[in-house]
């Protein structure tokens, strides 16, 4: 099995079986955001407590790209400092762009840098990970609604 194949499985996977797919209860930090060029939404809520991301959910539609993303960042993130969960969405990004970064960082999340071909699809893969980046930088239990972005 050649290691495109063995990524498109695992964007596959994590799009047919979501994680950490839902909602979560009150004093969660929720985001909602869309990108309008091609109609993917996400609403991403994290529950940070002391500084860590101790659960977070998502809801969303869209491409497989965006919702295997999304569920592949929740799994990512979960249990880590907020702070670092937002250095990795930094890596994701830069990723995403062509740039030089740390493969090992991303783990799994590797295997979307084959989106790169797709200059289009970049946003789509990149959506969950804008909702995280605003999330940070939201008050615990705020909610930012209703967000367009066009990196």
């Amino acid at each position: 099995m050649q290691l495109d194949d063995l990524y498109r499985q695992v964007i596959m996977d994590h799009y047919q079986h979501p994680r950490n797919r839902g909602t979560l209860d009150e004093g969660a930090i929720s985001v909602d955001l869309r990108n309008p060029s091609c109609g993917d939404e996400i609403k991403l809520q994290l529950l940070v407590d002391g500084g860590v991301v101790k659960d977070v959910r998502f809801l969303g539609s869209g491409c497989s790209i965006s919702m295997a993303s999304a569920s592949m960042m929740t799994e990512a993130i979960k249990g880590k400092p907020l702070e670092e969960a937002v250095q990795l969405a930094h890596t994701f990004r830069a990723m995403m762009r062509g740039e030089d970064v740390d493969l090992d960082q991303l783990g799994e999340l590797e295997a979307l840098q084959g989106v790169r071909k797709f200059p289009a699809r970049i946003k789509c893969a990149t959506l969950a990970w804008q909702a995280l980046e605003r999330a940070a930088s939201a008050p615990e239990g705020g909610r930012v609604e209703d967000e367009t972005f066009g990196d």
